[in-house]
């Protein structure tokens, strides 16, 4: 037998969980010494431990546990229960990470409140180009909601150029599209050298010229972006013009590690 002690450290849990657990009828001692009132337990008993531990982090109460345990799920469907939970789990620690990237970026930007902006503009036309696109919405311009939807466009987009054995003619270029309803249209495209009937399952359309642009270049991960579309903003109200189309990013580097990405801004100009 196990003291209460030994137990609580074979199972990974505190003493005062032990005795929470036994006061609530979940976990008995196998043995409680009649003279000093001392806790013991057995190996077999680290079993129904388990379950009860897995179980609580399921996000039951002790009240369904007990419901639970008795005669309780299998080791096959509480591991299913186990593997959906680490997925539940997972996916709220990624949107915390999201969340978190967001706001160190935003508190970036308001450290440089007020501070000239060293960041290179150069003004420039854009020529016509040939793309092959793909579409979607997302729900606002934000990281958090653009990130999700313009990564499978590109991925997917890449993949049925390849069956079609279309080659990319050039970089990837995003533009996004503010919607009435306040969604945002979110266009993946990628230069291509290919008459437009050349792929029935998705679209070949001719971008636009653009005949001026502010455009500047942003090293790093997208995800701290936003500070350089904002000082382009300020860049392009300070001297004296409009914004006019939609405007563009175009990744000029791509690399495994987001952070050596380089991604050119271009913000069409409307005239002054």
């Amino acid at each position: 037998m196990f003291s209460i002690g030994d137990f609580a450290r074979h199972g990974q849990v505190s003493v005062r969980m032990l005795r929470h657990y036994d006061a609530v009828g979940l976990l008995r001692p196998a043995k409680v010494d009649a003279a000093t009132g001392y806790r013991f337990y057995t190996a077999p008993q680290l079993a129904r431990l388990n379950r009860l531990v897995a179980l609580k982090e399921l996000g039951f109460t002790l009240e369904q546990v007990g419901r639970l345990l008795e005669p309780g799920p299998d080791a096959a469907e509480l591991r299913g229960m186990l593997t959906l939970r680490r997925a539940e789990l997972e996916q709220r620690i990624a949107a915390d990470r999201s969340r978190l990237t967001e706001v160190e970026a935003r508190l970036r930007i308001i450290e440089k409140e007020g501070v000239m902006s060293a960041r290179d503009v150069v003004v420039k036309s854009v020529p016509a180009v040939r793309v092959a696109e793909s579409s979607s919405w997302a729900a606002g311009f934000g990281p958090e909601a653009i990130s999700p939807v313009i990564g499978p466009l590109f991925s997917e987009l890449s993949d049925r150029l390849a069956k079609a054995g279309i080659p990319i003619a050039g970089p990837a270029i995003a533009y996004y599209d503010p919607r009435d309803d306040g969604t945002v249209g979110v266009h993946a495209c990628v230069p291509v050298n290919v008459e437009p009937d050349a792929a029935p399952d998705f679209s070949i359309v001719d971008l636009p010229p653009l005949e001026q642009v502010a455009s500047t270049v942003f090293h790093g991960n997208v995800s701290g972006i936003g500070e350089a579309w904002q000082s382009l903003g300020q860049w392009v109200e300070d001297n004296g013009y409009r914004t006019g189309a939609p405007c563009r990013e175009v990744t000029l580097a791509w690399t495994p590690d987001p952070n050596g990405w380089v991604t050119e801004l271009q913000e069409p100009l409307a005239p002054r």
